[in-house]
């Protein structure tokens, strides 16, 4: 059974409960779904979940380098999620693995994760950009709520819930009237309370936000918005490079950029930065837009 909209214990509490999972057997896990009031699971949900199920097979001195993702089917969030993983290498240095998650006994997502030990080694990482910090900025369920009349009663129950990762855009726009501007977009993240040093547990919460919102950069040289009616949108692949160690309960600048957009899809890359301008992690991202109003 999915998750309720909103739980008596904190909202961050919540999400870390629901990414801990059950363990079924050696190689199966399961975890429960959550309703965010978008129709099907949260595709950030599903990343966050794998890549938890692959860590809980691998040594404990091994750290998550990059994983590389599909979204095969939609998650329905009235049901668990089943998490088999497949040890497919243990070398001296990393460690491979590949996850699938089923529901109703179809594949709804897999995922390659490699690890690694730590390692010496060249090191350089492009700048952070100019941006202003987190402070005063209004968050993105602010934004939202100026218009929850607008949005359907599910979103707008979930939106009066506290929220386990709060996020504010550098430069905000109405979701349901957006200008047209370029594919760019810059936020500031983090959970909204403090985390076990642990950082198994910073890159799931880091993998569950990379992907909210994340397409809707596609959609800005051309004036539309996720929220808007008759428009359709879906992450088909994800892939995330972990570059050093990061904490979730302090702040994450997220740099997003949409290279391109056709065939009904999107592509973006982003890349997270900490406030001391430390190069943590690189995403990147095709989903599916499609605007029932579309003309050509």
């Amino acid at each position: 059974m999915a998750l309720k909209a909103c739980r008596e214990i904190g909202a961050l509490e919540e999400l870390l409960e629901l990414l801990k999972l059950e363990q079924l057997d050696e190689n199966g896990f399961r975890g429960q779904s959550q309703d965010l009031g978008f129709g099907n699971v949260f595709g950030g949900q599903v990343l966050g979940q794998a890549l938890s199920a692959a860590y809980k097979t691998v040594p404990v001195e091994r750290r998550a380098h990059s994983l590389h993702a599909y979204f095969l089917r939609p998650g329905d969030v009235r049901d668990p999620i089943v998490y088999q993983v497949d040890r497919i290498r243990d070398g001296k240095s990393f460690t491979t693995r590949r996850v699938v998650a089923l529901q109703k006994g179809h594949a709804v997502f897999s995922m390659s994760v490699s690890f690694q030990i730590d390692e010496p080694g060249f090191d350089h990482q492009d700048k952070a950009p100019i941006a202003p910090g987190p402070e005063g900025l209004v968050t993105e369920v602010e934004l939202i709520s100026q218009v929850a009349g607008q949005i359907s009663p599910v979103l707008r129950q979930r939106l009066q819930c506290p929220q386990p990762i709060e996020i504010r855009p550098v430069a905000p726009m109405n979701p349901l009237s957006p200008e047209k501007r370029d594919p760019a977009r810059q936020q500031w993240l983090k959970a909204v309370g403090t985390l076990p040093d642990d950082l198994s547990i910073h890159q799931y919460l880091l993998a569950y936000a990379s992907d909210y919102g994340f397409m809707s950069t596609s959609l800005y040289p051309h004036g539309h918005g996720l929220l808007e009616p008759g428009m359709q949108m879906a992450s088909l692949d994800h892939a995330m490079w972990f570059h050093r160690p990061f904490r979730m309960d302090d702040w994450l600048l997220y740099d997003v950029k949409s290279p391109n957009a056709s065939g009904a899809r999107g592509l973006a890359t982003g890349k997270i930065f900490d406030r001391q301008g430390t190069l943590v992690a690189t995403v990147a991202q095709e989903g599916l837009i499609r605007f029932r109003g579309y003309k050509a």
